[in-house]
């Protein structure tokens, strides 16, 4: 009886493995987002040369018109943002599932909320940055105050998505403050893929140990 137990949790064990390994296949997701975001910089860095020469030929033309070259120049800013967005997502996603990075620790992505929020916070600045192209533009004027009301509605709902994340991840925190941490390090150094479960009253007993 006790030999097949074992034979069992042994099968278990393994098919843990597997199923825990099979996280390396969002390696297919990180290839292609680094690829749009390798890109999306490319695309951008083109745009800034040929914003900068178009703008420095007007000037030796003596034909400057501010309003489109500042346009074109958000242009490039918007398209670069975007790049960050993406990058942000690869580096986030391969840190989380892959193998953790300094990159992702010093941006503070180390949990799915954390990316999301990262990214929220650049999909703001890049709506930010496309009004401002509509304000510099300013061809109807009843348009764009209508195209910066519904531009303040989304953004408000995304702040207060990224709040909510970020009180879900601090009560989080409050109750399993090492979970996560003692999770990744089995699963990146120890390459152990099956998870330990832990009492919550263990959890408290070890936090309170922990106190001064």
């Amino acid at each position: 009886m006790h030999s097949k137990n074992t034979r069992n949790e042994k099968s278990i064990d393994r098919f843990s493995q597997t199923i825990g390994h099979s996280r390396f296949i969002v390696l297919i997701a990180v290839a292609a987002v680094m690829l749009i975001a390798v890109s999306l910089f490319l695309l951008g860095a083109i745009q800034a040369f040929t914003s900068v020469w178009d703008a420095w030929k007007s000037v030796f033309d003596g034909d400057i018109h501010s309003t489109e070259l500042t346009i074109q120049f958000l242009e490039v800013v918007s398209v670069m943002l975007k790049a960050v967005v993406f990058y942000i997502i690869g580096v986030g996603l391969y840190s989380l599932f892959v193998a953790p990075l300094n990159i992702t620790v010093s941006l503070g992505v180390q949990t799915l909320a954390d990316l999301e929020s990262k990214v929220v916070s650049v999909v703001v600045v890049i709506l930010a940055v496309t009004f401002l192209e509509h304000f510099v533009r300013w061809e109807e004027p009843l348009a764009t105050l209508q195209f910066g009301g519904a531009m303040a509605v989304v953004i408000a709902a995304l702040v207060l998505f990224q709040r909510h994340s970020h009180q879900a991840k601090e009560e989080q925190k409050q109750h399993n403050p090492d979970e996560q941490a003692r999770a990744q390090k089995h699963m990146f150094e120890n390459e152990d893929e099956k998870a330990e479960i832990i009492p919550h009253d263990n959890v408290s007993e070890a936090s309170a140990k922990r106190e001064p």
